[in-house]
């Protein structure tokens, strides 16, 4: 079972090496202008490329041939035959498909007023026009026709948003400058402003001299270094902290701090009581 996927592939190869090769007979070429006239009319010589063929805006090409086996010039039907016109200049091409009969036989007909969008866009320079063919049972082949000029295509509209993909001027950012510090006197003014109420805060209650005789009592103490609690974690905050855990953390030193008020004020209150 082995050998025979070989076989077959060796007979295919055969068989291909052996393919008949195809040949183009009597190829006509008839250029007729807006009215219907005869223009330009030959047989297109294979051996050689003939003259450049030329069409204005409302010319007609027409081109005639036969398909025949090289070997036995009977007439055969390709399985794909394609017009290629081909500018050197810019690269461009454009496939044209030809139909043509079991007997080999094609037409085509290029009318310049209303070109096929095939054809490829044109300028100065011709078009090479050449002949495509491919069988499943013969050698393919290329052959060169003639060369071709056409009138200048006339450029693509332009497209309401062409500018938007062209290059753009660079961006230069002109960034603000760095705000200038104000005199060191103003500076000096706002900040014996800010700490001015504390100065007098100190100094009245050292007129006062109010006593705090139970500061230091478990209670009282134990509330005062709850709130030390929620003013460090708010400078931690300032430094590192993110919202949502100062706010988790707060809450937690805000439960603290309710629960240490609340039993130093029940202090407060008792030691009143007792005194009266």
């Amino acid at each position: 079972m082995g050998l025979q996927p070989l076989f077959l592939s060796l007979v295919c190869f055969i068989a291909a090496a052996h393919a008949g090769q195809l040949a183009v007979q009597s190829p006509r070429l008839i250029v007729t202008g807006p009215d219907g006239g005869q223009l330009r009319s030959e047989t297109l010589p294979l051996t050689k490329r003939p003259d450049p063929v030329t069409l204005g805006p409302s010319d007609t090409l027409k081109l005639a041939f036969q398909v025949t086996e090289q070997a036995t010039d009977n007439g055969v039907q390709p399985h794909q035959t394609f017009l290629r016109f081909f500018d050197p200049t810019t690269g461009e091409e454009g496939i044209q498909p030809v139909k043509t009969s079991p007997s080999g036989k094609a037409k085509f007909e290029l009318n310049m007023a209303k070109p096929p969008s095939s054809l490829p866009p044109s300028g100065a320079a011709p078009l090479h026009v050449t002949l495509l063919l491919g069988s499943f049972v013969h050698s393919p082949a290329t052959i060169d026709l003639f060369d071709l000029h056409v009138p200048p295509s006339a450029p693509p509209p332009v497209h309401s948003e062409e500018a938007f993909y062209h290059p753009r001027p660079e961006l230069s950012h002109t960034f603000r400058s760095e705000p200038n510090p104000p005199p060191r006197l103003i500076s000096a003014f706002f900040a014996l402003l800010v700490l001015g109420p504390w100065a007098v805060l100190f100094v009245l209650w050292g007129a006062i001299r109010p006593g705090v005789p139970h500061l230091f009592s478990p209670s009282v103490l134990s509330f005062l270094l709850s709130l030390g609690v929620i003013e460090g974690l708010l400078f931690w905050y300032w430094i590192e902290l993110r919202l949502g855990q100062i706010l988790l953390y707060g809450a937690g030193a805000a439960t603290l701090a309710l629960l240490t008020g609340k039993q130093a004020l029940a202090g407060i209150a008792e030691r009143r009581t007792r005194s009266h």
